[in-house]
């Protein structure tokens, strides 16, 4: 199984939104926060940095999305969404070691405390939580 990455354009920010905007509704306290506010911001930071983002594609196939930048002294592991037919496969391991592969920087994340599976996943891969942040998320960190 060969991944391949591609740049992101503009068509592909509604997607990304769904993405997102599917983990807010499934793992966020969604009674602390300003819900509406919260997916405008994400909607906003997607629309700005789109050129920063990467098609993962399988065998032709669009299968995901991944953020991976630079922030000051680290990378951040921003936004990683492999689409649920493809999830179960290793894509997200394969995607995570290739972003940490590329920086000798650390790499950090923000995770949802309730989404244990990638918690796990991160754990697994090296990460350790470094911070919680309210009472729905952890920020995970890697070197």
């Amino acid at each position: 199984m060969k991944l391949n990455y591609e740049a992101a354009n503009p068509d592909d920010a509604e997607a990304i939104f769904v993405m997102c905007k599917a983990l807010i509704d499934r793992y966020e306290d969604l009674a602390s926060i300003d819900y509406s506010q919260v997916l405008a911001w994400v909607s906003r930071k997607i629309a700005g940095c789109i050129g920063e983002y990467e098609r993962i594609m399988l065998e032709g196939e669009l299968v995901g999305y991944v953020h991976f930048s630079q922030d000051g002294d680290r990378m951040e592991l921003d936004d990683l969404y492999i689409l649920p037919e493809y999830q179960g496969r290793s894509i997200g391991t394969r995607v995570i070691q290739r972003c940490c592969g590329m920086t000798d920087l650390p790499v950090y994340l923000y995770v949802f405390i309730r989404n244990e599976g990638a918690v796990k996943l991160y754990q697994r891969l090296g990460f350790r939580i470094i911070q919680t942040i309210g009472n729905s998320r952890y920020i995970m960190q890697k070197g």
